[in-house]
């Protein structure tokens, strides 16, 4: 018996809030999962990276182990097919769908002795912050903390006319090269800037006032530094800023960028296409949706 665990991308940070705030979107991984008589095999289909591993250091088959050995249960081999829609090293919570996924597949193969709350506290162990695994579990936009071992949260559904236009360059970015750009320490001014603007968005967000997006999404503590990191980053923004297109943001550690559009018609996305294409024709542009559902299980 197959197991199939469906799990969206996600944005996090989503401007000034770092770390905190993620939202799922209309973009999918899978994954089938069956316990076999040895072994372990992976088989892996649509977006492969060179270095992704088919042994027992996948991350997938990493995130499956967290249960067995927390339930202590032994499988006698396991078979782990992936199908990967979600960019490698872009900022869109690739990692966070292989530990959702290993994660559920594993708790259901064992009979399900784990809440979905007990679930995104490993997960959040396994990736170290709670902003992509959240909304890559439950689904819609999430705020969400993680404190002395213990992870609170928020979910909130958003309007699926929400467009999300999304910004894919060819090149990567690995988060660790994205973490290591940020500063030790910022300024008063700038903290109190992100956090002012943080509340902004998330009441934005939850209200459904779309109108104070562009002015909420500015951020100083992440952006600014990670910008520089890639030459047409920081060339994308201020061309999008010269066309009046505010609303971006850098997603996650990068370096996708996500234009937000709630008009009814096709003006900002022809707009952020054409800002692409113009400094670099490299990038390629999605259109998605918010994922309300979050990760599904399915026999």
């Amino acid at each position: 018996m197959f197991i199939k665990v469906t799990v969206p991308a996600t944005t996090a940070n989503i401007g000034p809030g770092f770390d905190c705030l993620g939202i799922a979107l209309s973009l999918y991984n899978t994954i089938e999962v069956k316990e076999i008589e040895e072994g372990i095999k992976v088989e892996v289909d649509g977006i492969i990276e060179n270095d992704l591993e088919v042994n027992k250091e996948n991350l997938v088959y990493k995130s499956m182990n967290r249960i067995f050995k927390e339930i202590g249960y032994t499988p006698k081999g396991i078979y782990i097919r992936q199908v990967n829609n979600i960019p490698f090293s872009r900022g869109l919570g690739s990692s966070a769908a292989c530990i959702v996924g290993g994660l559920l597949a594993a708790n259901e193969l064992v009979g399900n002795p784990y809440s979905k709350d007990q679930i995104l506290k490993m997960a959040v162990e396994i990736e170290g912050h709670p902003d992509n695994v959240a909304p890559a579990l439950f689904g819609g936009f999430v705020v969400s903390t993680s404190r002395n071992e213990r992870v609170s949260y928020i979910k909130s559904t958003l309007n699926e006319n929400l467009k999300f236009l999304v910004g894919i360059p060819k090149e990567g970015l690995s988060t660790k090269t994205s973490r290591e750009a940020l500063p030790n320490e910022v300024v008063f001014e700038d903290a109190v800037f992100n956090t002012g603007n943080a509340a902004l968005l998330v009441a934005a967000f939850m209200s459904g006032d779309y109108s104070k997006i562009s002015e909420a999404i500015s951020d100083r503590l992440h952006q600014p530094y990670r910008l520089k990191l890639m030459e047409s980053l920081e060339k994308i923004f201020i061309e999008a800023h010269n066309e009046n297109l505010k609303s971006i943001f850098l997603s996650g550690a990068g370096p996708t960028i996500i234009a937000l559009d709630w008009s009814d018609n096709q003006e900002k996305e022809k707009l952020f296409a054409e800002v692409l294409q113009t400094v670099d024709k490299n990038w390629e542009m999605l259109k998605l949706t918010v994922d309300n559902k979050g990760a599904i299980v399915e026999l």
